[in-house]
């Protein structure tokens, strides 16, 4: 019998109502200053708590951690309320939230860092990659990246601790589990791909040493809050934010099978999403179902029809609908009565109020 997208699952030690999960997707709109979570993001989240999983944003582990302004953390007490206010709203409604743990490394600025080089794998700078800047003296706006400072051991140890660190305070904010963001072009995806890493130490050159930052940050948090509780996000085949791998196919296998030998919840692949992009083989999927046992996350260009099938072939356990989730709060209601979806306001993805953020109606 193969699986819908509106059969529950389990996920760890949770029980969720359906395979429709909203991704992580940055929108912008922490207070200022102290980069906190709001009313009007419970709202947002709230509003959308009929998927099966909601991920949030990135939210940045520390103040070097964040690469754009206007991003939540979960770092310091008063984040940790904000988000409290937002795991709320969201259980009150019935949903299931997990934070997404975030370290951009070196794709940031000082503007967003506190005046501190940003750090990275390598001292590799990420090239034609901008980030949004508001320092307070000019308009905010994009700005390029800076060159990274290479991560010593006493950093990579310090890092390893905020992630530790994070995840215990995500469930002090009453999130039911945590994603570490180790893909698109950010910290981890630094260490991962074999064109931003150019160490000759144990973190560098092989795809073990590789991977070895990876392990180390998942070991950190299964420790912390338990393998239930912890789900991981990879990029196999983007080359977001500058970072690209000579050989993704075996490097990601590979990613997998560490992650199975840790016993984490799920494993959430972001594929490519731009428009004439390459669909992600299906051998490859298939390589990856094999070397990961646990739920299987899929996200990029679905629709209910695509996402459907990759249930039934059984390359996915759940599917992840990014921009759908928008504008269409009720999305999983759409989806299973096959009412048409809205359009999202690009203008009003990042930054500004309830504007394109909690004004889209349900449907009828």
């Amino acid at each position: 019998m193969t699986a819908s997208l509106f059969d529950p699952i389990k996920l760890g030690n949770l029980t969720l109502k359906n395979r429709i999960v909203m991704p992580p997707m940055t929108r912008s709109r922490a207070t200022q200053p102290g980069n906190s979570a709001n009313d009007l993001m419970a709202k947002y989240y709230a509003q959308r708590a009929s998927a099966g999983l909601i991920v949030s944003e990135g939210t940045q582990i520390s103040a070097l951690g964040q690469g754009y302004a206007w991003t939540p953390g979960i770092y310091s007490p008063e984040q940790i309320a904000g988000w409290k206010q937002v795991t709320t709203a969201v259980h009150e409604k019935g949903g299931v939230m997990f934070a997404q743990l975030w370290h951009v490394g070196r794709v940031s600025h000082p503007d967003n860092t506190g005046g501190v080089q940003p750090i990275s794998s390598s001292a590799l700078k990420a090239e034609n990659v901008k980030v949004f800047v508001d320092n307070g003296k000019q308009k905010p706006g994009f700005v390029d990246v800076v060159m990274p400072r290479e991560m010593t051991k006493a950093d990579i140890k310090a890092v390893v601790e905020e992630y530790r660190q994070a995840a215990l305070n995500a469930m002090e904010a009453g999130f039911d589990g945590i994603e570490l963001h180790a893909a698109n072009g950010y910290l981890i995806n630094q260490f991962i791909d074999s064109e931003a890493n150019n160490r000759t130490d144990e973190y560098g050159g092989s795809i073990e040493n590789r991977l070895r930052f990876l392990g180390e940050v998942v070991a950190a948090l299964v420790e912390a809050i338990g393998a239930d509780r912890v789900g991981v996000r990879l990029a196999p085949l983007t080359s977001l934010n500058g970072t690209v791998d000579a050989t993704p196919v075996e490097t990601y296998t590979a990613a997998a099978a560490l992650l199975n030998t840790h016993k984490v919840a799920y494993l959430h692949i972001a594929e490519v999403d731009w428009d004439d992009a390459p669909d992600t083989p299906v051998s490859f999927k298939q390589g990856l179902r094999e070397a990961f046992q646990g739920v299987l996350i899929f996200a990029g260009r679905y629709n209910a029809e695509k996402a459907e099938q990759a249930l039934a072939d059984g390359l996915a356990d759940m599917i992840g609908f990014g921009r759908p989730f928008v504008a269409n709060p009720d999305l999983p209601n759409r989806m299973k009565h096959g009412y048409p979806l809205a359009d999202h306001v690009p203008e009003t993805l990042f930054g500004g109020a309830e504007k394109g953020l909690t004004d889209y109606p349900v449907y009828g």
